[in-house]
């Protein structure tokens, strides 16, 4: 080969490893060719970041549009644009993409290139041949293990956390009534009632936003370890009065395992007698690896009340509702709304964008541990040897377990006994007696302060004890009983008593007894601190709810 040919060989034709070749090496992002797919791998915060890590970026051009992420916005940004995927592949060392590859584009990978996106490895063996004999290395987002560590690069969980959300807005969008309750002058309007099926991320986000809504929110999930987060939320967990032990959500990696035939029917049997009341259902639950488990059946369907709505956020698994159609909404002759979109993430494409990008930045934060730019693929690190499902011209997946268990198991809690109506009344009036006690005595300690005070002090001094002493009661009752949490507003308003002793204690500093000069100092010290502990402790807090 001539030496002006060899000058116009690409990177794929070099045949060398990034770190082997001279000159940066580059991180690029195509646009993503999966029909009505919005969201982009990099955007030009991301790039930035990715550029203090040693790595030069490029983009294909008009890449991040659908997400509000302009050309000229990546130009600023320090982003190389490029005309087209062919020349973005050709001149990247490594690939960010949201969707699987689509064939094509794995037909533009090479040994030397490392592919990092969403992959489902598991349904898509036949992609995953094509990576291997490619002999590029190919990463997996949805593959990162769900330990402490990753969370910072856990796409599925960022997806996830948003279609939840927009599962709720969806669902609100469709039922056409209040999610809260109303009492107005033209009528009470009752709030909606509504169930989401499974509590991992998406669950959660969708409790979270439906409860701020103001329904009256159930939730039922198989893991134990999950109803405090569920019940912490403001939604009602749905027990199971069922004897087999439930599933461990840290053998499975924080995910639910497969319940045995005789629970899931006792849990069908709960949702039978859920569907009748409840006005939107919301429905999670996945199985790693398998399709998703239909918990929602067409009796249940029927049973709903006309209006009624079902998002299925495991539509692109098979659907846990029975009638679910992927990618579509349907109505039903009873007039129930099923929504069965599988793009809920790339709805809101430019907060999916961002929070995905984040995670591939933290990913290659990760295989760059010098920040020099050049990647470091090691396969003895739990995260970058789980994600990993080709390297080095062989199949790496599935991987081993991680060794840190992603949640620890819950302690079986012991069962609760209903107490009797005597019961309670002799818990009652044995806590009176306590109360009583603690107050008679604390009552006879003050007595005898003031008789041995009141025995060598003048008549002016007690008249001002006195009114000490009794202050100091008071106000002994009143803040005992205040709750925790209302401590802090509680602060702030002692600022303002604080400042009154002051005056009053400036006013006795000038008085002739000692005794008065000294106590009125010492209630001038101790209130400045209560008064610029309070602003501080305060001025903290409310820094930690300003944006960085």
């Amino acid at each position: 080969m001539r030496a002006s040919e060899n000058a116009k060989c690409g990177p794929a034709e070099a045949g060398l490893h990034p770190n082997e070749r001279d000159g940066d090496v580059k991180i690029g992002s195509p646009r993503e060719v999966f029909p009505g797919e919005s969201r982009v791998a990099m955007t030009p915060d991301s790039a930035k970041q990715l550029q203090k890590l040693g790595y030069d970026c490029v983009i294909e051009s008009g890449a991040g549009i659908a997400a509000g992420f302009s050309d000229a916005l990546y130009a600023e940004a320090g982003v190389e644009v490029v005309n087209s995927a062919e020349e973005l592949f050709a001149s990247s060392d490594i690939i960010a993409k949201v969707r699987p590859p689509e064939e094509s584009e794995i037909g533009l990978l090479s040994a030397d290139k490392t592919l990092i996106s969403f992959f489902y490895p598991a349904s898509n063996e036949p992609l995953m041949e094509a990576a291997k004999q490619k002999g590029a290395s190919v990463i997996a987002m949805d593959m990162v293990p769900r330990i402490s560590r990753a969370q910072k690069m856990d796409a599925l969980s960022s997806m996830a956390n948003i279609a939840g959300y927009r599962a709720v807005i969806e669902a609100g969008n469709n039922f056409g009534r209040f999610f809260t309750g109303q009492v107005t002058a033209a009528g009470k309007v009752p709030p909606a009632k509504v169930l989401v099926v499974g509590a991992g991320v998406a669950g959660l986000a969708a409790i979270g936003t439906s409860t701020s809504l103001g329904a009256i929110t159930y939730a039922f999930d198989v893991r134990p370890e999950v109803a405090e987060q569920i019940e912490s939320m403001g939604a009602e967990f749905v027990y199971l009065e069922f004897d087999e032990e439930q599933t461990d959500g840290a053998a499975t990696g924080g995910y639910a395992a497969p319940s045995s035939p005789e629970f899931r029917e006792a849990q069908l049997a709960k949702f039978r007698e859920l569907a009748p009341e409840v006005d939107i259902v919301i429905t999670t639950a996945l199985i790693p690896n398998r399709d998703a488990p239909v918990l929602w059946t067409k009796d249940m369907v029927e049973m709903m009340k006309p209006g009624s709505v079902i998002v299925d956020l495991a539509a692109e698994r098979g659907g846990n509702c029975e009638l679910t159609v992927k990618d579509e909404k349907i109505v039903t002759e009873n007039g129930v709304t099923i929504v069965g979109y599988t793009d809920f993430p790339s709805r809101m494409a430019a907060q999916s964008s961002t929070l995905y990008a984040t995670n591939i930045r933290h990913m290659m934060t990760d295989l760059t541990p010098e920040k020099d730019g050049k990647v470091n693929h090691n396969m003895e690190d739990d995260v970058i040897r789980g994600a990993t499902i080709t390297h080095e011209g062989a199949i790496t997946f599935p991987p081993p377990p991680p060794k840190i268990q992603a949640i620890a198991a819950a302690k079986p809690k012991e069962p609760v006994k209903e107490l009797t109506r005597e019961e309670k009344l002799a818990i009652e009036r044995e806590e009176f007696r306590k109360q009583t006690r603690s107050q008679a005595i604390l009552i006879g300690v003050s007595a005898a302060l003031l008789l041995l005070v009141g025995a060598y002090a003048p008549a002016s001094f007690m008249q001002h004890f006195i009114v000490f002493v009794l202050a100091v009661f008071v106000g002994f009752q009143v803040i005992w009983n205040v709750a925790h949490s209302l401590h802090t507003p509680l602060m702030a308003v002692t600022n303002a008593i604080s400042s009154i002793i002051i005056v009053g204690a400036l006013m006795q500093i000038g008085s002739g007894s000692f005794l008065v000069i000294l106590l009125a100092s010492l209630s001038v010290f101790m209130a400045g601190i209560n008064i610029f502990g309070g602003f501080l402790v305060t001025r903290r807090m409310l820094a930690m709810f300003q944006k960085s």
